[in-house]
């Protein structure tokens, strides 16, 4: 938001100043918390089940999960982790999506074996993250998601998109 100010004179131009200031829209804790577990795979090829602990974090949060190795017989080199926005803005036909990874974080260089657990712990604070907005006067959304990519020896890239939501905390008294 700007704040916009201007001291009309008659005898000389006028004095325009312009300050920015910040509105912070908290949110309440959310009540229920669902961790997120997904199974995913290639048939005959690769099986993955993954989980996180949850699916709502605050802006400071940590996103805390494994990866589980089901089946894995394509030579994987490696996997990562990518936080990604999502913001829409207008509507209809006239909608204009931008998507921007705010993160890539590697899991995991080499190849798993079936059996493996890969741990995850990814700090959300050092990236600049604004909460989840969905359909705003509907001209407006800002989403997140957890991409996980996994890249084999021929470099071909096999994700899975979740998407999660980020909430600002009420500040302490």
């Amino acid at each position: 938001y700007v704040l916009k100010v201007t001291i009309s004179r008659n005898y000389v131009s006028n004095i325009v100043e312009y300050q920015d200031f910040v509105v912070h829209n908290y949110t309440p804790l959310p009540s229920i918390n669902n961790s997120i577990k997904m199974e995913v795979g290639i048939e005959d090829c690769l099986h993955i089940e993954f989980e996180y602990s949850k699916s709502k974090y605050h802006l400071k949060d940590v996103i805390i999960g494994k990866i589980y190795f089901l089946m894995v017989r394509i030579k994987i080199k490696n996997m990562e982790l990518e936080i990604r926005r999502r913001e829409s803005t207008g509507s209809g036909s006239s909608t204009y999506v931008e998507t921007e990874t705010l993160s890539k974080f590697e899991l995991m260089d080499g190849a798993p074996v079936r059996g493996e657990s890969i741990p995850i712990r990814l700090f959300l604070s050092p990236y600049e993250l604004t909460p989840t907005y969905r359909n705003i006067n509907n001209k407006f959304s800002v989403k997140y998601y957890l991409n996980l990519v996994l890249v084999d020896e021929e470099d071909r890239r096999y994700f899975k998109q979740q998407e999660i939501t980020v909430y600002r905390l009420l500040p302490t008294p």
